[in-house]
């Protein structure tokens, strides 16, 4: 039987579709900025410092970053086409790219970084356009694993940073400064929850300072000589593209690490519209590739300024979480201020010019907790000693590769580039294995047929000779029967327009597979009008006896399916069906 449904979000003040008073989304969008254009700013000081890259193409990546991400921002909020989730989802830099981008920069300069963007930004693109084709692949253990290798290879020069001051500095200088920084930033993370938790970094950011001031590492200067309101051309390297040997090189990690942050954009959009509506609703799949383009959007926006590219931040769904308020009108005021900051090069210098040591260890808590992120999504599936074992061989894999430990000499040395870094070889060895994994499982059974009533026979037939297949016995195979039946019946009903007329012959793809006992029943067909899913939840909370006629199949299935999930793409819809003999 079904379970239950999730509570709703009674939290809820606003919806995305509501609008609060003016005061009160600026005032709450001010907030949201405050605690992102840290992250947003010291990103790309991160990456260029390492890179060793001018003053003034620092200046310029910051206002690009900034830039971009606001206007990112108000997309996701406001969809425009099938660009946007239409929820509030930050955008800023991602420290996903970090390792990746100062690679880029140190072997090509800002051309290659900027041709690595635009490529992998069109590689986004392509993902949200074939999400439905690509979901069994973009497996949670592929994602995982390669998130958890990001720290791998961007805390060795972290570690750099933290040693990193003026020459003449005393010798507590650094050590004093990062253990500021990391003391107030992990007691206040560790100590507070709720919306004071989120401070931590910022406050953190700002005892590094402070401790840094007493020894004369902090320098003012670049501050009081920036303009207040201005754009920094000086810093702009102009288009380029480079095609040569290292694009090519490192352009498989750069696809990894975007596609890293594409799941991770996936999670977001997931994620924000469980907190953003008052009652339940299944998750709306179309929003999620919505997302997913405009992250792609963003990154080639930031391809052409030659800036870090961007990605969701995951704060939004706690943000509008703990505040109740999920207007939209939140999001495109952020995404506005974000703009305007962008032309206030004062502002951002103040950011800019933040000692190497308060750098270092803030990134050091953000990178620690990315890879407890990758750790969270490894698991989000289920954990078994498959599992277990792609993650645990791939990690190494790929930690060996990036210390040298395994070596690569016999290899020709595009691929020794290649393999050497660390994100690149474990998430190919995590592929690999994932793939033998899945081509060695379990056969499914397919078939197509019409999505009409007088397919029924056919399914019948179809099911009875998978469970015969499979050793299911008799009584399985009525319960698949009927419940593919009932589904059948309601996606012929949600393919009706509001006139009651069928809006068009359709197909329909049922693929059977058998899962611990049970089965798992998936349909494929066509757009449609409602979602299966909703209405289940909807049925949920009528009494019995006032039982319509339209909901018969609906308690009937609900009855017979031990979970029912209808992702909407905009080709498609997928509709699974878990089917136990005890159900």
């Amino acid at each position: 039987m079904v379970s239950e449904p999730d509570k709703a979000a009674h939290g809820v003040r606003y919806q995305p579709d509501e609008r609060p008073p003016w005061p009160l989304a600026v005032g709450l969008a001010l907030q949201y900025s405050v605690l992102a254009i840290g992250g947003v700013v010291l990103t790309v000081a991160i990456v260029l410092r390492s890179a060793e890259s001018t003053a003034a193409y620092l200046a310029w990546g910051a206002f690009g970053a900034l830039l971009v991400s606001g206007v990112a921002t108000i997309l996701q909020a406001r969809r425009v086409g099938r660009l946007g989730s239409g929820y509030v989802l930050m955008m800023g830099t991602s420290g996903a790219f970090i390792a990746v981008s100062v690679a880029a920069l140190q072997q090509g300069g800002p051309g290659l970084l900027a041709t690595l963007i635009i490529v992998s930004s069109l590689f986004q693109f392509l993902l949200a356009g074939r999400l439905s084709i690509l979901r069994r692949i973009l497996t949670p253990t592929v994602a995982g694993t390669v998130i958890m290798l990001i720290a791998v290879n961007v805390m060795p020069f972290l570690f750099d940073f933290m040693d990193n001051v003026p020459e003449g500095s005393g010798p507590l200088a650094a050590p004093v400064t990062v253990m500021a920084t990391l003391v107030v930033t992990l007691g206040v993370m560790l100590k507070f929850s709720g919306p004071a938790r989120l401070w931590g970094p910022l406050i953190g950011i700002v005892a590094g300072v402070i401790a840094a001031s007493f020894f004369g590492v902090l320098d003012g200067g670049p501050v009081r000589e920036a303009m207040w309101v201005g754009v920094p051309l000086a810093g702009w390297p102009g288009l380029g593209f480079d095609f040569g040997p290292a694009f090519w090189a490192i352009l498989p990690a750069y696809t990894f690490v975007t596609l890293v942050g594409a799941i991770e954009t996936i999670g977001d959009a997931v994620g924000i519209q469980k907190v953003s509506w008052r009652e339940r609703r299944a998750t709306d799949y179309r929003a999620v590739q919505g997302a997913v383009a405009a992250d792609g959007f963003g990154n080639l926006l930031s391809g052409l300024f030659a800036t870090v590219p961007n990605t969701t931040y995951s704060s939004s769904v706690s943000v509008v979480e703990i505040t109740g308020i999920a207007s939209r009108r939140v999001g495109v005021c952020i995404g506005i201020i974000f703009c305007v900051l962008a032309f206030l090069p004062k502002v951002t210098q103040v950011l800019l010019v933040i000692p190497d040591p308060v750098l270092g260890a803030y990134a050091m808590v953000i990178i620690a907790v990315l890879f407890m992120l990758g750790t969270r999504i490894v698991l989000q599936d289920g954990m078994d000693y498959r599992k277990a074992t792609v993650v645990g061989f791939s990690f190494w894999v790929g930690v060996g590769c990036q210390s040298g430990q395994i070596p690569t000499d016999a290899l020709a040395p595009f691929l020794q580039q290649l393999l050497s870094n660390g994100m690149t070889s474990g998430g190919l060895t995590a592929l690999v294995l994932t793939a033998f994994m899945e081509l060695t499982g379990p056969r499914h059974m397919r078939m197509q047929t019409e999505l009409q009533v007088e397919s029924l026979p056919k399914i019948q037939r179809f099911l009875e000779d998978f469970a015969s297949r499979r050793g299911l016995g008799d009584g399985m195979a009525n319960r698949l029967a009927h419940a593919a039946e009932e589904t059948l019946l309601l996606l012929i009903g949600e393919t009706e327009g509001e006139n009651g007329r069928d809006t068009g012959r359709r197909r329909v793809r049922l693929t059977a597979r058998p899962e611990s006992g049970g089965a798992e029943l998936e349909f494929l067909a066509g757009g449609t009008e409602g979602n299966i899913e909703d209405h289940l939840a909807v049925v949920g909370t009528h009494p019995v006896d006032t039982v319509e006629e339209h909901e018969f199949s609906l308690r009937l299935l609900r009855h017979l399916a031990t979970s029912v999930q209808h992702h909407k793409y905009e080709d498609i819809d997928v509709v699974t069906v878990r089917v136990d003999p005890t159900a």
